[in-house]
C-alpha cells in the first residue's frame, strides 16, 4: 500500500478514487492533483512508481489536509460557540446547523449528539 500524509491508499484501486481516502481531498480536487502531477487518473495506483508517488506527495502538501484541516475545523466551531453566534449556539445545543427543519426530521443531529441535556430552571 501506498502511503500519501499518513493514510494508507488502497492500491488496487484507480488514483482518482484512492486520493479520496484522505480526509480533505475530494475527487475534483483528486482530479487536479492528478491534473497537476501530470499522472492519468484511471491508473492503478499498484502501477505507480516510487518517483510518480513522490510527485504526488509533492502535490498533495499543497493543501491543507488532514490532522491540520481536522484542527481547523474545530477551532473554527469553538469560536462560533465562544463569541455566542447563531451557529455556535445550534452546535451547543445540538440542532442542525445549517438552516434545516427540526419539527420533521432531524434524527441524526438529535441522535449523534445523545439524550436532551437539561437546561436549570427553565420554566415549561
Amino acid at each position: 500500500m501506498a502511503r500519501i500524509k499518513g493514510v494508507d491508499i488502497p492500491n488496487d484501486k484507480r488514483l482518482e478514487i484512492s486520493l479520496t481516502y484522505i480526509f480533505g481531498i475530494g475527487k475534483s480536487l483528486a482530479g487536479q492533483i492528478c491534473a497537476d502531477a501530470k499522472i492519468d487518473k484511471n491508473r492503478r495506483v499498484k502501477d505507480l512508481s516510487e518517483e510518480e508517488l513522490n510527485v504526488i506527495r509533492d502535490q498533495v502538501s499543497n493543501y491543507i489536509i488532514e490532522g491540520d484541516l481536522r484542527r481547523e475545523v474545530s477551532t473554527n466551531i469553538k469560536t462560533k460557540m465562544e463569541i455566542n453566534s447563531y451557529e455556535g449556539s445550534r452546535h451547543k445545543k445540538g440542532l442542525p446547523v445549517r438552516g434545516q427543519r427540526t419539527s420533521r426530521n432531524c434524527r441524526n443531529c438529535k441522535a449523534h449528539k445523545g439524550p436532551k441535556k437539561v437546561i436549570a430552571n427553565k420554566k415549561k
